[in-house]
């Protein structure tokens, strides 16, 4: 069921929901821009607020605050707290704060806390450690950078050449945090390992993708499974059990680049997908089986965002998921629910 649209000022590649209280409602959407006689990459961060339990459609989503920036590729919120990290065009990693405002349920601040010029190329993606004391940022020249955060400063840590090409995606292990995994436009799926410096890597898979590594998601109940969604259209299931040649469990094709992919919150083995030319799927991953539950089609353009809302309280949420997701030349931002998950 759609609960509401809108159309952004730039082409819309990236959507976070808050996931601490009393924020659960609020979105963030990211947009980028390139201008051509200017010559730059333009971008803008907005607040939205969703309400799926609103009578008035007009209240389901609401546009609360926007911020103009450099292109933004990618944004986390942080682990512990309201801040949102932004990774952009300009090389360059930012922090903002979401604090309530005065005498509103619903309204919000957004202030700039920070922010660090990381390289000279593009900030293309941006992880936090499960501490929140780091960020891993993979960049387009195919280095990686690990960034201590120290009293709302950022200090670069780590900087090394990790691929040929552009790192699309770095991801903190959840469950070992001195583990970093990155995937590039070189088809490798890298683990590295932090503990000294420079990182030692602990394998490179250059054989299993056919394409460029996009994006990770590891199980939330289950550490050793990760997945990774690549260019050449399949999520694939690693069990992570031997660290040094993980195992590919499974694999489906989803039709399109696997640009982004994030676990439900609450309900085991269940993933959102964004296709790139094939729309959203949400997938259920067991071990040693994958399938599509559902697909929404309702973009015309790349489908790049896509998250779950974090709502513990379902009663007030319809007893249903809530999904946004955006699409980048078309610059539409979605908020749904599915028709055929219900929690339970």
């Amino acid at each position: 069921m759609d609960l509401g649209s809108c159309y952004l000022g730039g082409n819309a590649d990236a959507v976070e929901f808050c996931p601490h209280r009393p924020f659960h409602h609020v979105l963030a959407v990211a947009t980028y821009t390139l201008q051509e006689e200017e010559q730059d990459r333009a971008g803008s961060i907005s607040l939205f607020s969703v309400d799926a339990a609103a009578e008035d459609e007009s209240q389901r989503l609401r546009l609360l605050h926007t911020v103009e920036t450099a292109g933004v590729f990618d944004m986390k919120w942080s682990p512990t707290s309201p801040l949102l990290a932004q990774a952009d065009a300009h090389g360059r990693l930012a922090l903002w704060r979401l604090e309530q405002e005065d005498g509103s349920d619903t309204g919000v601040v957004f202030t700039d806390v920070c922010a660090e010029d990381i390289s000279s190329s593009m900030c293309l993606y941006v992880d936090w450690n499960q501490t929140a004391e780091s960020l891993s940022v993979g960049l387009s020249d195919g280095s990686l950078s690990v960034v201590s955060m120290r009293e709302d400063r950022l200090e670069i840590s780590q900087q090394w050449d990790a691929h040929q090409f552009e790192v699309w995606t770095c991801y903190f292990d959840r469950t070992r945090p001195h583990l970093l995994y990155s995937g590039s436009d070189d088809c490798c799926f890298s683990c590295w390992d932090l503990r000294e410096s420079p990182s030692n890597i602990v394998f490179q898979n250059k054989r299993s993708h056919n394409m460029g590594v996009c994006c990770f998601a590891q199980n939330p109940f289950e550490g050793n499974m990760l997945l990774t969604g690549s260019y050449d259209e399949f999520l694939r299931v690693w069990d992570m059990r031997l660290m040094a040649k993980p195992v590919n469990e499974e694999s489906i094709n989803l039709g399109g680049g696997v640009w982004r992919m994030k676990y439900h919150p609450s309900i085991a083995d269940v993933v959102l997908a964004a296709c790139m030319h094939n729309g959203f799927s949400i997938v259920k991953v067991g071990s040693g089986d994958a399938k599509v539950m559902e697909t929404y089609c309702k973009h015309e353009s790349l489908a790049y965002g896509a998250d779950w809302q974090k709502n513990e309280d379902t009663e007030q949420n319809g007893n249903s998921s809530v999904v946004a997701t955006c699409s980048f030349y078309d610059r539409l931002l979605r908020v749904w629910q599915p028709e055929n998950l219900v929690e339970l």
